[in-house]
This record gives structure tokens, C-alpha cells and sequence, in this order.
């Protein structure tokens, strides 16, 4: 099969970035760190940030859609994030409705279909209506799949798994001895991802080098990489560059040889 590469020249990085059409991560999970940060310096409200925040994701999404990838999974708010100050938090709140209200058209353009996962029950009623129309009007859709990690914790994930498969194995649904990892993949969240529910890549932004209770199980063998770049300034130049040295690495699985 021919190769298909795309030139991208990065910020930081004069070089040309090669990346190959056909090596494409299948699905690339972000936690979108920084915009808080990006505000202060500044000298603007940490919301601000947010907002900024918030036009990245529809250029990453875009971007991620045109190149290829299957799945873009996006860390939006961690059951974690409640600590923070109510009024940030009400802010983050509306971020879904504003969103939705101005990006599904373009979201239906694209082919793009949104799933999200986590605990919605617990979000304002406003959001939640904003999160399931958006699921509802792209539903149709069988591009790319932009799945928004809402009020999503993994432990809580792995904790509310771990209760279902006990309460079938003591209903007599399910013997213990059958247990395994695909019955533990079959009761998580990311199950409506099927085949992609494992990222290929998980970018950090911001410089931070920690996982913050995101999708722990799912990234077992997931290549790790961590950009300076705040994610208000995160833009396509930079996932291009995020995949090219994806491509880089050689993926083992545990093996001797590459997979």
C-alpha cells in the first residue's frame, strides 16, 4: 500500500513533520489542561480561559475529523472538578449549552456523531437537555466520534463496573470463574466505543505529566504525550506533531516485536 504522508511544520520545531495517512491513531484521548493558566497570564479571569478553551475544541475536533481519526475522546469535566469555586463551576456548566448550540451544525457537516460518558444525571437540567439533543442530532452520523468525558471520574468508572459484574455474578447472570478483562471492558463506560474503546494516543497539555483519574483502565498501552502548549493555544499544527512522533514509537504490547 502506498504511503500518504502530510507535511506539518510545528511552532517550536522549524523541521518538517512527516505523518503518515495510514498510521493514523484510531482514537486520540486529550485532557484539555491549561486554560486557566492561559487567563492568567494574561491578566484575564480564569472563565476567559474557558471560553478560549472552548473554540480549541471545535479546531481540534474539525482537524482530528479531517485527519482520519475514528474516536477523539475529550476530558471536559472530572467528578474532581466539583471542589472548584461555584462560580467557575456554573461557568463550566453552560460551556455544554453554548457549545452545542453553535457547533452541531458544523459537527453534522463533518460526519462527526457525539457520545458523551460519565454521570450526567448530576448536571444542571439545562446542560443536560444541551448534551442529549447534541447526542440525538448527530446520531445519524458515522464519522468520527467525539466522546466528551462529563462528570467522569475512572475510578468511579471501574468502581460502578465492579458493582454490576458482582450484583450478575450473585443473580446467578454471570459465574465468577467466566470474569475477565472483556467482561470488565463490557461494563465501563467507553463500551459504546466498541472496537476504539482503548486510545492509541493520550495527549496532556499544559505541561503538567500525571493522568488525573482519566480513563485508567483504557489507557494501559496507550502512548503517552505531554505538550508545554496550554490548550487554548493547542491547535491542528500541534496534533499533527503530537502523531508524528506517535508514529515514532514502536508499539510492543508487551511483546518482542512490533505490533
Amino acid at each position: 500500500m502506498e504511503e500518504r504522508l502530510v507535511f506539518s511544520k510545528s511552532k517550536d520545531d522549524k523541521t518538517n513533520q512527516q505523518i503518515d495517512m495510514e498510521r493514523i491513531p484510531n482514537h486520540i484521548a486529550i485532557i484539555m489542561d491549561g486554560n486557566g493558566r492561559w487567563a492568567q497570564k494574561r491578566h484575564l479571569p480564569r472563565v476567559a480561559g474557558h471560553k478560549q478553551g472552548m473554540q480549541t475544541v471545535k479546531k481540534i475536533t474539525i482537524a482530528a475529523s479531517e485527519l482520519g481519526v475514528k474516536v477523539l475522546s475529550l476530558y471536559a469535566f472530572s467528578t474532581e472538578n466539583w471542589k472548584r469555586p461555584s462560580s467557575e463551576v456554573s461557568y463550566l456548566m453552560q460551556l455544554p449549552v453554548r457549545f452545542f448550540s453553535t457547533f452541531v451544525p458544523d459537527l453534522i457537516k463533518h460526519n462527526v456523531k457525539v457520545m458523551v460518558m460519565g454521570d450526567i444525571t448530576q448536571l444542571p437540567e439545562a446542560t443536560q437537555e444541551a448534551v442529549q439533543n447534541a447526542i440525538k442530532d448527530t446520531a445519524d452520523c458515522n464519522g468520527m466520534i467525539l466522546n466528551f468525558a462529563l462528570n467522569y471520574g475512572s475510578r468511579d468508572e471501574i468502581t460502578q463496573a465492579t458493582k454490576q459484574i458482582v450484583a450478575e455474578v450473585k443473580a446467578g447472570k454471570l459465574n465468577i470463574d467466566d470474569v475477565d478483562e472483556d467482561t470488565i471492558n463490557n461494563h465501563l463506560m467507553s463500551k459504546q466505543l466498541g472496537e476504539f474503546a482503548d486510545p492509541d494516543l493520550l495527549i496532556r497539555t499544559s505541561g503538567e505529566e500525571r493522568i488525573s483519574n482519566f480513563m485508567l483502565w483504557q489507557i494501559a498501552y496507550s502512548e503517552l504525550e505531554f505538550v508545554s502548549e496550554h490548550w487554548p493555544d493547542f491547535d491542528g499544527e500541534s496534533l499533527k506533531k503530537a502523531i508524528a512522533s506517535f508514529q515514532r514509537r514502536h508499539r510492543r504490547f508487551g511483546g518482542l516485536q512490533n505490533q
